[in-house]
């Protein structure tokens, strides 16, 4: 997509009454299943639609989500992209970029227009960042810009947060640019870190709150579109 069609997307998400989103997993896609819920249940008041599923693993239970919902469900993974012995001898920019340049073309094909990053373990590089800026949310399972970066995902984050001393933990859903979880933020849910905790039961604790997060996030970004 040129800037020209780019522009005619733009156009269109302000007449529209809801954006076409994708929502971009890793797993077991339960954020995905919060925003497929929130569509599904309240089918005139919300102002996104999910249009399409990317997972960067071939086995994730989040594509099996998609698929039961009737939402187009695509894998772009390193090896789908690249092949397995290109994939095996690739850096990991080449894979990141390869993965990303997919990202953009499916996303072009499906005219989507915002993209939501749940739980996506690829880090997105290249013309999609530029394509869809200002279009890209990121959901991160700490409170930016604490705790954020390079290798903070997942169980490394909770970690990092107990290790810390920190009294409270929580969620973050910002814009993504460039940079690694350093956009801006556009809301954050906070639970307290209780003695004792792990990083499962702090996790355990922050989860319900990102399913809200995530879906209060796409319809912030969508409201953002629409102005």
């Amino acid at each position: 997509m040129n800037k020209e069609g780019f522009s005619d997307l733009q156009k269109t998400s302000s007449t529209d009454s809801q954006i076409r989103v994708a929502v971009l997993i890793s797993g077991g896609g339960t954020n995905l299943q919060a925003i497929i819920d929130e569509e599904r249940q309240n089918p005139k008041n919300c102002p996104y639609k999910v249009s399409l599923v990317i997972s960067s693993t071939k086995n994730a239970f989040g594509l099996e989500r998609a698929k039961k919902a009737n939402i187009p469900a695509l894998v772009a993974s390193p090896y789908s992209v690249l092949g397995e012995e290109q994939a095996k001898n690739a850096t990991r920019e080449e894979k990141r970029l390869a993965v990303s340049r997919q990202v953009l073309n499916l996303c072009q094909q499906h005219q989507i227009q915002a993209i939501v990053l749940a739980g996506f373990l690829t880090v997105l590089s290249g013309s999609i960042v530029d394509e869809y800026s200002g279009r890209i949310i990121n959901l991160h399972p700490a409170l930016l810009p604490k705790f954020g970066g390079v290798g903070m995902w997942g169980h490394h984050v909770h970690e990092a947060v107990i290790a810390s001393g920190a009294t409270e933990s929580g969620c973050t859903v910002h814009l993504v640019d460039k940079g690694c979880d350093t956009g801006e933020i556009l809301l954050q849910r906070k639970v307290p870190v209780l003695p004792g905790d792990t990083p499962e039961t702090l996790y355990a604790r922050i989860a319900p709150e990102e399913h809200s997060a995530m879906v209060e996030g796409i319809k912030l970004l969508a409201k953002k579109l629409k102005v």
